[in-house]
């Protein structure tokens, strides 16, 4: 272990390579886990609180603007869900709990991903888009029988 002197000798030198085969025999006996959240600010930016600060504030802002024009974007056109995810994601780099959200939400976006490529789910979709499609033809059909090709807002008390 360095305490931060100059003086190591031999002894303490063979105490650490031994404490450190001690841990890594304790990492490979536990199952894989993942290390925790660390800022990705750079280190000069670390080393000072204020301006550790300063840069969480300005992550946070800039997700939530992609966040809010995420969310715009799904009644807007736009890539909405694209947006929001990419404003998680910025969100993550510096916040553990953003990280979490985003790992949760990467996992159940691939469960959902598998499960629609179930053949029985996928038939069932591919009926229930057939049937969509044949009933809003009808609807169009009867407008244009019964009105022609004419605007809604053309039309006349008939």
């Amino acid at each position: 272990m360095n305490t931060g002197s100059d003086r190591e000798t031999n002894e303490s030198a063979a105490e650490e390579s031994t404490a450190d085969e001690a841990t890594a025999d304790k990492a490979a006996a536990q199952p894989a886990q993942e290390a925790p959240h660390v800022s990705k600010a750079p280190a000069f930016i670390q080393a000072r609180r204020g301006l550790h600060l300063s840069w969480q504030v300005g992550v946070f802002v800039v997700g939530l603007v992609v966040i809010g024009a995420g969310i715009a974007m799904l009644v807007l056109p736009g890539p909405g869900w694209v947006a929001i995810f990419a404003g998680l994601a910025i969100w993550a780099t510096e916040f553990a709990w953003a990280h979490l959200v985003l790992r949760w939400t990467k996992r159940k976006v691939t469960e959902a991903a598998q499960k629609a490529l179930d053949p029985k789910v996928r038939r069932r979709n591919i009926i229930l888009t057939s049937v969509g499609l044949v009933i809003a033809g009808a609807l169009i059909g009867f407008y244009l029988w019964k009105y022609g090709l004419v605007m809604p807002w053309n039309l006349r008390d008939q």
